[in-house]
């Protein structure tokens, strides 16, 4: 039998419309879709609410917080596994594969199984869901850097004062450490914070305060999970940084 591929495919934040077009291609021609929950699931919804039609059979190995119902180990094995049966795989997940997705992981075992591997990168929501907040990461004479870290564990110090961005994912939990180490460095308590809320999705929502009242007005609004966080004067460019969280 002839092998199958595997194409990790990059979902984007969850809103169909910033699905790549060669990445809806891939969907329309696969025989199967290995789906994550956040970002993936979403899309896929909405392709079928708007009348896109999808052929493939479609396998949920989404992840909770603390929940992994397919460990990583088995998602691999499955992959390899379907294109083995001489299927074309389409591995789906939120965001960009190669962003804290595991995709290179992914990558890297079918290759070993001498699987064909393809990568379409898709929008991350390091960068897309600040943008719905109005939040630049850059702005000339602001902000010349950004940094994009996994906050899912608690940080150590992160270099570089206000002009010098912070995007936080995956950070609700490790929110009041995370203000904490940032403001002991030379961000100071002042300095402005957003975080983002379910990101493209029905439960968006901005909360902005700074390294010194996010943690206490998080706690306040109940600031749930899937949420970006935002850290430097960038924040201030936002037409929600002059309004008082309600």
């Amino acid at each position: 039998m002839t092998l199958g591929t595997v194409t990790l495919v990059g979902a984007g934040p969850g809103d169909a419309g910033l699905l790549t077009l060669r990445g809806l291609r891939a969907l329309q021609q696969a025989d199967v879709i290995v789906a994550d929950r956040l970002g993936a699931r979403a899309v896929l919804a909405q392709l079928a609410d708007e009348g896109v039609q999808l052929d493939a059979e479609v396998i949920d190995v989404g992840k909770l917080p603390g929940h992994h119902p397919v460990p990583q180990d088995g998602i691999n094995e499955l992959l390899v596994s379907l294109a083995q049966e001489g299927r074309r795989v389409v591995r789906l997940k939120g965001g960009d594969p190669f962003v804290f997705g595991r995709g290179r992981e992914e990558q890297l075992f079918c290759e070993a199984a001498g699987i064909e591997v393809e990568v379409i990168p898709g929008v991350t929501s390091a960068v897309a869901v600040p943008g719905l907040a109005g939040i630049p990461l850059t702005q000339r004479g602001i902000a010349e850097t950004f940094t994009v870290a996994s906050a899912h564990d608690q940080i150590e110090a992160l270099g570089g004062g206000r002009d010098h961005t912070v995007v936080l994912l995956m950070g609700v939990n490790t929110l009041g450490h995370s203000a904490h180490v940032l403001a002991a460095g030379s961000r100071g308590a002042d300095c402005p914070v957003a975080i983002i809320e379910d990101g493209f999705g029905a439960r968006q929502r901005v909360t902005v305060g700074t390294l010194g009242t996010i943690a206490h007005l998080a706690a306040v609004r109940q600031v749930r999970s899937p949420a970006v966080v935002v850290v430097g004067d960038v924040v201030a460019l936002s037409p929600h940084a002059g309004i008082s969280p309600s």
